[in-house]
């Protein structure tokens, strides 16, 4: 049997760099190692391209001349307004109970107490008589520290301070009280006016005295 030569064997050494890896993909060509680069400056962050900015069109302001005021004495900025005025019908005898009513549906709603003044034609309220017997000099300081509501007669309307809501009980007295105590109810109050009594009595005083 003829003898087949053996093909000469290349050992691992000797051999040269292997263009196909064992898995069959090319291998990278090995490539230099780059050394350290110095870290490069760092920018600022740029920003877009700037757009030129249209200009503002302005509209331009009717400029009014002041006109001067008049010759004579120059008139108030404002009127001060008038208070409201609210009708509650009722007879001389329920005159004071409708007053009453009328106190607690405001503190109902809200209004502080030392808001409200009663004044009265006819007999004086329960508490102003017991507190006038303590002495009108104790009576009129619970007026000045005006943290409850005072009950005030006729006859001490002038005495008595402005106060947001004045009621007035129109309950008895002579006709000539209640004419002059409605006028001076009605400038105390700041903002509302509260009259009950008789419709056309009360009536025929606001319409000639207010």
């Amino acid at each position: 049997m003829p003898l087949i030569p053996e093909e000469p064997q290349i050992h691992e050494s000797a051999q040269g760099p292997r263009a196909t890896p064992a898995n069959g993909r090319t291998a990278p060509t090995p490539r230099p190692v780059p050394g350290p680069r110095p870290a490069a400056p760092s920018r600022p962050g740029r920003p877009g391209p700037l757009r030129p900015t249209p200009p503002v069109q302005r509209t331009p302001r009717d400029v009014v001349p002041a006109k001067p005021g008049p010759s004579g004495p120059a008139a108030p900025a404002a009127t001060a307004a008038s208070p409201q005025i609210q009708l509650v019908p009722a007879s001389a005898e329920g005159a004071l109970d409708a007053a009453e009513e009328a106190v607690d549906l405001l503190l109902d709603s809200g209004r502080a107490p030392g808001d409200v003044l009663v004044i009265t034609t006819g007999a004086q309220h329960p508490w102003a008589e017991h507190e006038l017997s303590f002495g009108e000099a104790s009576y009129w300081a619970q007026h000045d520290a005006g943290d409850d509501v005072f009950y005030a007669d006729a006859a001490q309307v002038s005495r008595a301070a402005s106060r947001p809501v004045v009621v007035v009980a129109v309950n008895g007295g002579p006709a000539s009280v209640a004419a002059s105590a409605l006028p001076l109810a009605h400038a105390r109050a700041g903002a509302l006016l509260i009259v009950c009594g008789d419709p056309q009595q009360i009536n025929s005083v606001l319409g000639a005295g207010v």
